[in-house]
This record gives structure tokens, C-alpha cells and sequence, in this order.
């Protein structure tokens, strides 16, 4: 089985034991949203800005010790 670009960045994803994503959907980024929408393990964080999205990522990495991920 083939899988698409959205659907192995996903599995990284899953594989890092990431559980909280942060940033704003739209555009190129679509195809990513949509896979997430399905995946009940990776909690979504919307935020307003890009910058606030790397922020907050930046600040769950330092106060949990765990990967933070921005998506914009």
C-alpha cells in the first residue's frame, strides 16, 4: 500500500510520540490537516499567527521535555 506525503509525516509524527501539533491550517498544508483530522492521538492546537504557533511549540518543549511541533 502506497502511502501520500500527509500520511508519513503523520506516522513520524506518531513514531516521535508527538501529541499536541500547533499552528494554523491552510494552503499547502491542507493535505497534512486532512490526514490529521482522522488521527485521535495527535491533539490540535489553532493558533492566530505562525510566530505564535512556534512560540507556544517552543514553550510546550521547554515546560514538558517533549518534542514541540509548529505547522504553518
Amino acid at each position: 500500500m502506497k502511502l501520500s506525503g500527509a500520511e508519513i509525516v503523520v506516522e513520524c509524527l506518531k513514531k516521535e510520540d508527538v501529541k499536541v501539533i500547533f499552528g494554523i491550517p491552510g494552503g499547502a498544508i491542507m493535505p497534512l490537516y486532512d490526514v490529521l483530522y482522522s488521527e485521535v492521538s495527535i491533539k490540535h492546537i489553532l493558533t492566530r499567527h505562525e510566530q505564535g504557533a512556534a512560540h507556544a511549540a517552543g514553550g510546550y518543549a521547554r515546560a514538558t521535555g517533549k518534542v514541540g511541533v509548529c505547522m504553518a
